[in-house]
């Protein structure tokens, strides 16, 4: 199909190509995006070729060859020659792909996202706006056609397509937010474009995708057990309609949560199974991202028995596929920074609702230093709750920036600092309950009086004393109130469940005195054995009725 001229699929960065001496010289002058860096810049021919070559796959649909040029090539080049500046300007590609609109939409995209990730100092407002600008021809060409448009890219391309729409959307509303460094004219453009990454418009787009998609109506039908493609509709039947659906639903989830709004972060994953492999989950990023938000969202909803299943279960599938993540893609760190949050949100709510967890997860929390900071929590450590939350919460936003009139100040941090508050609301509620449980465990009756002086710093009179076995029957009831949860046990919806009661022990109070039991069964080990010595002898019998 392409001359032994064109470019090569194959092609290892750091072979020399012996392009422009002059760009060799000038490259580490030439490391902005500006007339300087322009002038001096020749692009390398082995660059020239990979544009048309991924031009050429784009146009004919080869979605095999796609993958490899976007998982493979394009983080190579970019390793090898733009490191540290930008991917040729937008006119010097159009020529080289006869200005083929389609195909510089998506360079586009992946041009403003290299700038997010790799260009010191990061985007301009100006920058910021073009891709905003960018995003915009991509999906009113997708979604304003009549027909389903004949484009096809790989599936892990549409869902970091959608992860960095969400994301860029949280760069610039925390941009907008920080008003201390910001010159008139800068304000002046802002207050101007106030529809640029608002936040309305991001959600539109976003339902838009789902509702295109048929995606919904998808997901139900396959949790029933019948076939999607008789709801699909002709778009949702397509690949790229269906699977940008399918992640814009992730990527309201990630949106809702960044805005605090946890009920329905949850709700639009209704007929999606987080914790079961779905035949739309077989992107790793997506899956990570969906069960950090899904089991965040249930952290704030204080339903902890659901947070920690979905951070167990991630987690394990994690450490059995790490070769997936050994290669340095695109979202390799973004992958490694959520996984280590996940196991501060673990550490947390196992604190505030303990349980039982897979043996490795455990070994992991010991070798990441988990364990002293649950040590530390559970004896009512209140910074270390507040540090463990701070590192491993979203980066929140509010949904409407402050007016450009408002003091010149940073504002990005408000809203994680509302949200640490109503967190630490929480934990406050709760700080005296491990130590209560901790006493529980030793006996079967106990004076409320005696566990009021246990719980004492320093000897009480009888006065004070009266006092602290009414604050300590206050902590009681709130330890029975807070051990019992919603969990999730079956249906569509991650918001259903039913009330149980997650403590180990439970207990009631008669005339001031405590009545303990364990609630969990211990097991019998006794049976166990004698179940498994009968079976080996009987499969000894088998074994010599077939010898003889």
């Amino acid at each position: 199909m392409y001359g032994n001229d064109d470019y090569d699929p194959n092609y290892e960065a750091g072979y020399d190509y012996n392009y422009d001496s002059e760009y060799t010289s000038r490259a580490g002058d030439a490391t902005g995006d500006g007339e300087y860096g322009r002038q001096f810049y020749k692009m390398p021919d082995i660059v020239k070729k990979f544009l048309q070559y991924f031009h050429n796959a784009v146009n004919e649909g080869l979605i095999f060859e796609l993958q490899n040029l976007y998982e493979t090539s394009w983080p190579k080049l970019t390793e090898e020659y733009f490191e540290k500046r930008p991917w040729p300007e937008e006119s010097e590609v159009a020529t080289l792909v006869n200005n083929d609109p389609v195909f510089m939409i998506l360079y586009k995209e992946l041009y403003f996202r290299h700038i997010y990730a790799r260009i010191q100092g990061g985007p301009s407002l100006e920058q910021r706006f073009n891709s905003f600008y960018n995003y915009c021809d991509l999906f009113n060409y997708i979604l304003s056609a009549e027909k389903p448009v004949l484009l096809e890219l790989p599936d892990l391309w549409l869902w970091e397509l959608v992860d960095e729409f969400v994301y860029q959307f949280q760069s610039f509303a925390q941009y907008r937010a920080r008003l201390q460094k910001k010159s008139p004219t800068e304000l002046d453009t802002l207050n101007n474009n106030n529809k640029v990454w608002n936040v309305l418009c991001v959600l539109n787009v976003l339902h838009s995708l789902v509702d295109k998609s048929n995606i919904k109506q998808q997901l139900e039908v396959y949790a029933n057990g019948g076939d999607p493609d008789s709801v699909a509709g002709d778009f949702g039947r397509h690949s790229l309609y269906k699977m940008l659906g399918y992640f814009s639903l992730v990527g309201l989830l990630r949106l809702h949560s960044l805005l605090g709004d946890y009920y329905q972060a949850i709700k639009v994953l209704e007929n999606i199974e987080v914790h079961k492999k779905s035949q739309f989950a077989h992107v790793p990023a997506c899956q990570i991202s969906t069960s950090y938000y899904v089991g965040f969202a249930y952290m704030m909803m204080r339903r902890y028995a659901d947070a920690i299943r979905t951070f167990s279960s991630i987690l394990l599938y994690i450490q059995r596929t790490k070769q997936l993540f050994a290669s340095k893609s695109y979202q390799h760190d973004q992958i490694n920074k959520q996984t280590d949050q996940m196991y501060n949100l673990l550490a947390i709510c196992l604190v505030l609702h303990p349980q039982c967890i897979d043996e490795s997860i455990q070994q992991t929390l010991r070798e990441k230093n988990c364990h002293e900071k649950m040590y530390k929590m559970q004896y009512g450590d209140l910074q270390e709750f507040e540090s463990s939350f701070v590192y491993a919460c979203p980066k929140f936003l509010s949904p409407f920036p402050p007016p450009v009139d408002s003091l010149p100040e940073d504002y990005s941090k408000e809203a994680i600092k509302h949200q640490t508050s109503v967190f630490m609301a929480e934990v406050q509620q709760q700080k005296m309950l491990p130590t209560i449980r901790s006493y529980l465990k030793l006996y079967t009756t106990l004076p409320l009086s005696k566990l009021a002086l246990f719980m004492s710093q320093n000897q009480e009179t009888s006065e004070d004393l009266l006092k602290e076995m009414r604050n300590l029957t206050i902590h009681l009831l709130c330890f029975k109130h807070k051990m019992k949860n919603i969990v999730w046990s079956k249906g569509p919806s991650g918001l259903e469940g039913k009330f149980q009661s997650g403590s180990e022990l439970d207990f009631y109070i008669d005339n001031d005195m405590i009545h303990i039991a364990d609630t969990k069964v211990a097991h019998r080990y006794g049976d166990f054995f004698i179940r498994k010595i009968l079976k080996f002898e009987e499969l000894n019998r088998k074994l010599h009725h077939l010898k003889i």
